[in-house]
């Protein structure tokens, strides 16, 4: 678990950090353990030197040859609560592939107005997550970067100055940070969701 907390902290280091350099004099407020937030799929709040107040969502993606997006349709399958994807009241999604030093910048509302008319092109995948006696099941979409940069504008594509190395002992994500490595079905190769800073709605 340590080892997903770990990813799941530099995404949201790396999502700050382009945050304040695209608007400089803006301020950065991590809201990820603040209650009136979590349950909005909100993990940081992004003051701009206007006023304006922006929502962030922040996903970490640790697979190495992965070009695709793992969209949270439902977060606990056993108790059918929704998944992020839907609910999130986040105005960006920023997306970090890790492993490949790449932050996708995602206008949150468009890519879930463009993805839901066209939900059925798209694989369910499922990732199994462990926490204790506990096991649910993580249901999403993986859809290709390259879909979703042709069909909405307004997707912004960032090469990190620096890839943010996998450290000694980390394992394979796991969906909303939660027990041990995820792992979907007749996928070899591709572990689950990407790391969040969770647990939210799971119901466990």
């Amino acid at each position: 678990m340590r080892g997903v907390q770990g990813a799941a902290d530099r995404a949201v280091q790396h999502a700050r950090a382009w945050l304040l350099e695209t608007e400089p004099g803006s301020r950065v407020h991590d809201v990820q353990l603040d209650p009136r937030f979590q349950h909005r799929g909100v993990d940081l709040l992004w003051e701009l030197p206007s006023g304006e107040v922006r929502g962030i969502e922040v996903k970490g993606d640790r697979q190495a040859t992965r070009r695709r997006y793992f969209f949270e349709l439902i977060s606990n399958l056993e108790k059918d609560t929704p998944g992020c994807f839907l609910y999130s009241g986040a105005d960006l999604m920023v997306y970090v592939f890790l492993t490949q030093g790449e932050l996708h910048a995602l206008p949150l509302p468009r890519v879930r107005e463009w993805f839901l008319p066209r939900a059925r092109e798209y694989a369910l995948k499922h990732a199994f997550t462990q926490t204790g006696a506990i096991r649910y099941t993580t249901v999403g979409a993986v859809v290709p970067v390259r879909d979703v940069a042709e069909g909405v504008p307004g997707v912004i594509t960032v090469k990190l100055k620096r890839p943010a190395p996998e450290k000694l002992g980390e394992k394979p994500g796991t969906p909303d940070a939660a027990g041990p490595a995820a792992s979907i079905p007749g996928e070899p190769g591709v572990s689950g969701a990407p790391e969040d800073r969770g647990p939210r709605r799971t119901g466990t």
